[in-house]
C-alpha cells in the first residue's frame, strides 16, 4: 500500500532526480566546450579528439539495456546516486589525465554515469505521477537537462580559461558529489511504482519481443538522430567550413536548437497526452519536417543564407522532444515492472544511430577529402547518410506499429470521432 504523501513531494522528489540530470548534460557536453584547450593540453589531432565524443556515446546507447533491467531490479534512487557519483570519478579523472588514452577511458565512465540518470528520472515521473501528466513532465524533464548545456557554455567555459584545465573539470568532479547526495537523500520510491524485480534480468526476453519496445526504439530514432548528430560533432563543422558562417554564427544557431528543443517539447507533450493514439503520427510528421530540413540544405549545391539555415535548425531540432515520444510508447506498451528496460532500449535509437551516422560522416569526409579540407559538395555527400536511419526508422514504425496496437487490443477510431 503506497504511503501517504503530501502535495509538494512528487515535485521534490522529482526536482532530486533532475538536479542530477542537468549536471549529467553538463558532463555530457562539457568536452565540447573544453575541445581546444584538450587539443593544446594532449597535443591532438581532431580526428583522434572526435573519438572523445563518439565513445562517451556510444557508452551511454550500448549501456542502455544492463541500465533499463538495473532500473527495474534496484529503483531509480541507486541508479541516480550511482550515476552521479561515477560521472563526479570520471570527471576528477579528467583533471589530472596524463594523455589522450586515459582521458578517452575517462569518457567511457562519464557515459557510463550518464546511462543511468534520464532514464530513472523518467521513472520518477511514471512512479509519483498520474498517467495524463506523464507525457508533458517527460518533456519538461528533457528541457530542463539541457540547461547542463548552459552550465558547460557558461561557468564551466569562464573556470576553463580563467582557473584553467584542473581546476574546471574538478570542480564539475565537486558538483557531481554534490548531486549525488542529493539522490541519496531527496529520491525515493513512488506511489505509483511496482516492487523491483527479484532477479534483473526476469522479463529481459519479453520486453526485447515486444513490439512496443521497438516502436518506442524506432521513434527515438527518427527523432534523436540527426539533432544528436548536428549538436554533438557534425554542426559547427558543416556550418563554418561549408556553409561559411562565423564560429559565432554558428553557435548562435546551436542555441537557437536549445530554444525550440523549449519552446516545442511542451507543444509534442501536451498533444500526445490529449491525443495517446496518434503519438506515432507525431513522430512520422517530425520525421518529414526533419527530411524537409536536411533537403534544403543538402540538395542546393552553393551556401545557404543565415536564415534557410535558422529554418533547417529549427526543423531538425524539434525531432529532439519528438523522440520522447520513443520512451512513453516503449513504457506504455510494457507492463510497470519492466519498464526501466523497455525503455532503455527505446532510449538507444537515437544515440546509436548518431554514433553510426557520425563515424560514416567521418569515413566519407576522409575518403571524399583526404587533405582534411573537405568542401560544401563533401559535407553535402557525407551528411546524406543520414537519409538511411530516417528510413529504418520509418519502415519500423510502420511494421511495428500494427502489431503493439494489436497486441494491447488498441483499436483506433477514426479522426473524426472525438476519442483520443
Amino acid at each position: 500500500m503506497p504511503r501517504p504523501r503530501t502535495s509538494a513531494t512528487p515535485w521534490l522528489v522529482w526536482a532530486a532526480g533532475l538536479a542530477v540530470y542537468v549536471l549529467a548534460v553538463a558532463h555530457r557536453s562539457s568536452f565540447g566546450v573544453a575541445g581546444l584547450a584538450a587539443a593544446d593540453r594532449f597535443g591532438a589531432q581532431a580526428t583522434v579528439l572526435s573519438l572523445f565524443v563518439v565513445v562517451q556515446v556510444a557508452t551511454y546507447a550500448a549501456l542502455q539495456i544492463p541500465m533499463g533491467i538495473a532500473l527495474d531490479r534496484w529503483g531509480p534512487r541507486r541508479l541516480l546516486t550511482l550515476g552521479a557519483l561515477t560521472m563526479a570519478v570520471g570527471q576528477a579523472g579528467m583533471a589530472v589525465a596524463p594523455g589522450v588514452g586515459v582521458a578517452i577511458a575517462l569518457r567511457v565512465l562519464v557515459g557510463s554515469g550518464d546511462a543511468a540518470v534520464f532514464i530513472s528520472a523518467v521513472r520518477l515521473v511514471w512512479g509519483w505521477f498520474d498517467r495524463r501528466q506523464v507525457p508533458l513532465l517527460t518533456q519538461v524533464t528533457g528541457i530542463v537537462g539541457q540547461l547542463g548545456q548552459v552550465v558547460s557554455a557558461i561557468p564551466f567555459a569562464f573556470a576553463l580559461r580563467r582557473a584553467g584545465w584542473a581546476p574546471a573539470f574538478a570542480a564539475l568532479a565537486v558538483a557531481g558529489l554534490l548531486t549525488a547526495v542529493v539522490a541519496a537523500v531527496g529520491v525515493r520510491p513512488g506511489p505509483h511504482d511496482e516492487p523491483p524485480l527479484r532477479r534483473g534480468l526476469a522479463g529481459l526476453g519479453a520486453t526485447l519481443t515486444s513490439a512496443g519496445t521497438w516502436l518506442g526504439f524506432f521513434a527515438h530514432l527518427l527523432g534523436g538522430v540527426s539533432v544528436s548528430v548536428f549538436v554533438l560533432m557534425w554542426g559547427v563543422p558543416f556550418l563554418v567550413r561549408g556553409q561559411g558562417l562565423t564560429a559565432g554564427q554558428a553557435g548562435m544557431l546551436l542555441t537557437v536548437s536549445v530554444g525550440v528543443s523549449i519552446v516545442t517539447g511542451p507543444v509534442v507533450g501536451e498533444v500526445t497526452a490529449r491525443h495517446p493514439l496518434r503519438r506515432t503520427w507525431v513522430v512520422l510528421a517530425v520525421a518529414a519536417t526533419t527530411a524537409a530540413g536536411w533537403a534544403l540544405v543538402l540538395v542546393p549545391a552553393t551556401p545557404r543564407p543565415l536564415w534557410v539555415l535558422t529554418v533547417f535548425v529549427v526543423l531538425i531540432s524539434v525531432g529532439g522532444p519528438a523522440s520522447l515520444i520513443g520512451l512513453d510508447l516503449a513504457a506504455g506498451f510494457n507492463p510497470p515492472a519492466r519498464r526501466g528496460t523497455a525503455q532503455g532500449v527505446a532510449n538507444m535509437g537515437g544515440f546509436a544511430g548518431a554514433v553510426l551516422v557520425m563515424l560514416a560522416v567521418g569515413v566519407v569526409l576522409d575518403r571524399r577529402a583526404p587533405d582534411g579540407v573537405p568542401t560544401l559538395t563533401d559535407y553535402r555527400v557525407a551528411l546524406a547518410v543520414v537519409a538511411v536511419p530516417l528510413a529504418v526508422g520509418v519502415a519500423g514504425i510502420l511494421l511495428t506499429r500494427p502489431r503493439a496496437r494489436a497486441s494491447a487490443g488498441i483499436v483506433v477510431p477514426p479522426l473524426r470521432t472525438r476519442r483520443t
